[in-house]
């Protein structure tokens, strides 16, 4: 499954060519995402989510709150489905459209960095509105949605939950706070991109690899997790999509919450200590997501080529 390579030539550049997408690229970027999110991906976005949403909860408070909830269970609550339909779709969104973007802004003329650049911001745009609006909403209503249980009602199964909503809000509701989502990943794709090639030219003047010698994967992984933890600068429009999102109660609250309302309301409530509410794990889920990208990904690569038989040929 790869589609025919094209090529074309850029102005006043050498000639482009638009590299295939194959099938084993995108189940190497299924594969790393699957692993990320299942091991500390969701215990990590649990309480990066629980911070955010019971902003008066620290870190530790925030722990307390997960494990009263369902013990060890408590940190991988939304990941089945919600987050394994998110980790096994957004790659190959990300790689189908941030490779056309690419492609088509080097063709008007850009360079390879702000082609790069506009090609991870559009990828990131297309995963919010195509997969990950949906799911970063069934996540969040799992974890903030109200324990009934206490009251000996049975709490509603993911699904039932899922159709609740459909039933009263419609698209509309399942994929509550998706604008905010859509925000987070454009600038999240754009500085994680910039930042990290920031810190790869620091690091080549440090080892003097300047002459374009292969990185060493700790180099590599120090290169990305800077890039991904300076990245959470934008952490308030995280804040303000998880509220958009939850489940929680509250008299004050705007009843119809958009983008704007949410961030005064939170700026209101908690100052701006609370827009920055669940940094600290967030800054760790970037730092996972690089080691498992990075240093995992020479041996997932080797086993997707042995499975499928044709050469990955995807970054990671």
């Amino acid at each position: 499954m790869s589609a025919t390579s094209t090529s074309v030539s850029a102005p006043g550049a050498q000639t482009l060519e638009k590299k295939p997408v194959k099938f084993s690229n995108l189940l190497l970027g299924a594969g790393l995402n699957m692993f990320e999110v299942t091991t500390l991906g969701q215990p990590l976005e649990v309480t990066k989510t629980t911070m955010a949403a019971n902003r008066k909860d620290g870190f530790g408070g925030a722990i307390g709150r997960i494990w009263a909830r369902g013990g060890v269970l408590g940190f991988y609550q939304g990941l089945i489905p919600w987050a394994w339909i998110e980790a096994s779709t957004k790659g190959a969104v990300l790689l189908f459209v941030a490779s056309e973007a690419e492609y088509y802004a080097r063709s008007f003329g850009a360079n390879s960095f702000v082609g790069g650049i506009t090609g991870g911001m559009v990828g990131g745009l297309a995963q919010a509105y195509a997969t990950m609006g949906f799911c970063t909403c069934m996540k969040t209503v799992e974890i903030t949605k109200h324990k009934v249980a206490a009251t000996g009602v049975k709490p509603p199964g993911t699904m039932a939950t899922f159709m609740d909503i459909y039933r009263r809000e419609g698209i509309r509701g399942i994929n509550r706070g998706v604008n905010a989502v859509a925000v987070r990943q454009v600038t999240n794709w754009g500085s994680r991109f910039g930042l990290s090639r920031v810190a790869e030219t620091g690091i080549r003047k440090t080892t003097g690899k300047e002459d374009g010698q292969k990185l060493s994967v700790p180099e590599k992984i120090l290169a990305s997790a800077l890039g991904g933890g300076l990245s959470a600068w934008n952490q308030p429009i995280e804040v303000v999509r998880v509220e958009m999102q939850s489940k929680t109660e509250d008299p004050n609250r705007p009843k119809k919450m958009g983008v704007g309302s949410a961030f005064k309301y939170i700026y209101q409530q908690n100052g701006i200590k609370g827009l920055y509410r669940g940094v600290t794990p967030r800054i760790g889920l970037g730092v996972w997501q690089t080691v498992c990208m990075v240093a995992l990904g020479d041996i997932a690569k080797e086993a997707v080529e042995k499975l499928t038989g044709e050469a990955v040929t995807a970054k990671h």
